[in-house]
């Protein structure tokens, strides 16, 4: 990891986020360390200090349950499986995974096998009551993803449902992955559609978290390439309604923003105060990080609660 656990609290703590993003390993490999950090008691009890979370565990990179490749989708499906045994270690209420790709295979097909693996995974940990909730984040549309639209949302929920795992689930809508799908979330009419849309077809207490990102995408591009809130494409305006929108005070929102560990997470959270607050945006660094586009070995996302 860039920093240790206790020291990433602290250092959340001290940019004024109430939540917090990690990663339990290596987010680009598919080996795990065989015993969780000695350092994860000291972060629990660091969190309780603090006041801080909910905590989510963002599943490595490598995942794809909805894949057609039996080997990689049961290396997934293990992958996934000790991320929620370990959930609790870290004090962690939520273990966020992509949606996946269906590789060719099928929009169908490719939504029964990810729940196929949420089954596998959830039904085989071990953490018994102590299973964290898994949440389920929304794609760009990208490279035959699933889950791309609120109605694929809506229908991995359904076949969840089906299967019995409808209460141990939830959902994450990442902003850049909403713009990158084609959805218009720089308006707040376009906001209040996708709430609309959700709260009808899956219902919003079902909505966990939101990715608060902005994107120097286009919109409709399927592209997700994350940037500092207020510099990309969405802008302040729609970033900050979604922010501050009454319909989501249950919601906790992370950052997953360029250049944390540079000085620019403090930058994002400040930012997210002005959003809320009415106040010109906080002035960026003077080293600029390039957009987020591929995956990061960064070990962390802060995360300010609106409420």
């Amino acid at each position: 990891m860039g920093m240790g656990l206790v020291r990433v609290a602290e250092r959340a703590n001290q940019i004024g986020a109430s939540a917090l993003q990690i990663f339990s390993d290596n987010p680009t490999a598919w080996k795990r360390r065989a015993e969780t950090p000695p350092e994860a008691e000291a972060f629990r009890s660091r969190l309780i200090e603090l006041d801080m979370g909910p905590v989510a565990i963002h599943a490595p990179y490598l995942v794809n349950l909805a894949g057609p490749v039996d080997e990689l989708f049961e290396k997934s499906v293990e992958l996934m499986r000790h991320e929620i045994e370990h959930a609790s270690d870290f004090g962690a209420a939520f273990v966020n995974v992509h949606t996946g790709s269906h590789r060719g295979s099928g929009v169908d097909v490719g939504i029964r096998r990810l729940v196929d693996g949420l089954v596998l995974a959830i039904d085989g940990s071990t953490a018994g009551g102590r299973t964290a909730r898994v949440i389920l984040e929304n794609s760009s549309g990208g490279g035959f993803a699933v889950g791309a639209t609120i109605e694929e949302l809506a229908l991995i929920f359904e076949e969840a449902e089906n299967r019995g795992l409808d209460g141990g689930l939830g959902f994450c809508l990442d902003a850049a992955h909403l713009w990158g799908a084609g959805y218009d979330v720089s308006s707040p009419a376009g906001i209040d559609d996708v709430l609309a849309g959700f709260d009808r077809l899956i219902g919003l207490d079902r909505l966990a978290m939101i990715h608060l990102n902005d994107s120097v995408s286009a919109m409709g591009s399927r592209h997700d390439r994350h940037t500092h809130l207020g510099d990309g494409q969405i802008g302040r305006d729609g970033l900050a309604y979604l922010l501050c929108h009454p319909r989501l005070d249950h919601v906790a929102f992370y950052l997953e923003t360029p250049g944390m560990e540079d000085g620019w997470d403090a930058v994002n959270v400040a930012r997210m105060g002005d959003m809320a607050a009415g106040r010109p945006l906080t002035p960026g660094l003077a080293t600029e990080p390039a957009p987020r586009s591929a995956p990061r070995s960064t070990s962390w996302s802060a995360a300010e609660d609106p409420a």
